[in-house]
């Protein structure tokens, strides 16, 4: 296969803090020999495990990029043992336009794994994430939300895997990531995923999904925040009774998270029309079995009755459509079985603690 045409203007293998690009030439009306210049930072001292962190792989999806820019301004050398490489804006030129695909060529970055080096510009793209940047890793933390069309309680997501040691390892790097909520996660759609390349290459793998609504909170942000702490606690790369994180993370008190599953389609409800969106039920409620969990109006008149949308199981109420207008196929809501609350979050403090002394 042909080199990938993206070089990358920092070195991988060098110690220290180095800010720099991704450059991916693209000829364009306004620009002849132009070319998509992808943020990415790497931070390294010494012999140690590699943690790659990505955002904005859907461009309109903040948390990941706000977290993962203030890490990329702040973290120093002297606070990682290994290596930390920070893409806060994978999918850059989604990111730039504020959608979920690319502007350029409609791609979703996460549906074009592995890529083509001599392909589209997003297929460009997950081919160097592919060939060139998951080698480097042994941990991967993929930050996403609920983008402009769905909203999430915040949780970090695993998939199950074949490979139980495997699937335990990302298990246990979810725990530790600490949101309010860790999902056993099942797709609808897994073709092209990045999830499934880094899975599918050995490596330990934790996605989330923030919150949504094409914007970032301040608590979303926060879960966001203290998650990467945690996560790179967990990998050893930092410890967490070290000073960079009680610098960024305001409180490091102990935390449980609720673990949820969705162990198959019914936990979908899916629009079969188009209309006015009424939710029945908040994000995180209870919901039991032909609950009614949403109405869909017909705009186009007065008068006539709604069609009830019913939940085919009981659980919590995970996600649900974002704006006021649906569509037929969107997704209305996610149902997700309650499997255990009150797990205590861990992040290896007392494993790693001697990384800094």
């Amino acid at each position: 296969m042909r080199p990938s045409p993206i070089q990358a203007t920092v070195d991988f293998n060098a110690d220290g803090e180095q800010h720099g690009f991704l450059k991916l030439p693209y000829s364009h009306d306004t620009s002849a020999w132009g070319a998509v210049m992808i943020p990415v930072t790497v931070i390294r001292r010494g012999d140690g495990p590699t943690v790659l962190l990505t955002g904005g792989n859907h461009g309109d999806e903040y948390e990941g990029p706000i977290a993962l820019a203030k890490l990329a301004a702040t973290l120093k050398t002297t606070d990682v043992k290994g290596r930390v490489i920070i893409v806060p804006y994978m999918n850059y030129p989604a990111f730039r336009a504020g959608t979920r695909t690319s502007p350029i060529d409609r791609g979703n970055l996460n549906r074009s794994f592995p890529g083509k080096p001599d392909g589209t510009v997003t297929e460009k793209i997950a081919d160097y994430f592919q060939r060139y940047l998951l080698p480097l890793a042994d941990y991967v933390l993929d930050l996403h939300a609920g983008g402009r069309t769905l909203d999430f309680v915040p949780f970090a997501a695993i998939h199950v895997l074949e490979d139980a040691a495997q699937q335990a390892r990302c298990e246990a790097a979810m725990h530790a990531f600490g949101a309010p909520y860790s999902m056993r996660m099942l797709e609808l759609d897994s073709i092209g995923l990045f999830d499934s390349a880094v899975e599918e290459a050995g490596k330990v793998f934790v996605s989330t999904e923030l919150g949504g609504g094409g914007t970032a909170t301040v608590e979303s942000v926060a879960v966001a925040v203290r998650g990467i702490y945690g996560f790179l606690a967990h990998a050893g790369v930092l410890a967490w009774n070290s000073q960079c994180v009680k610098t960024h993370v305001p409180d490091t008190a102990a935390r449980t998270t609720t673990l949820l599953d969705m162990p198959d389609g019914s936990c979908y409800t899916i629009s079969e029309h188009d209309g006015l969106l009424e939710l029945c039920k908040d994000l995180g409620d209870t919901v039991e079995t032909g609950d009614v969990i949403a109405r869909i109006y017909d705009a186009t008149r007065s008068g006539a009755m709604p069609v009830e949308y019913r939940a085919r199981r009981g659980g919590l109420l995970a996600a649900r459509h974002f704006p006021g207008l649906v569509h037929i196929g969107d997704t209305v809501a996610v149902v997700a079985d309650v499997v255990e609350k009150g797990i205590p979050v861990t992040h290896g403090a007392a494993q790693h603690s001697a990384i800094h002394g």
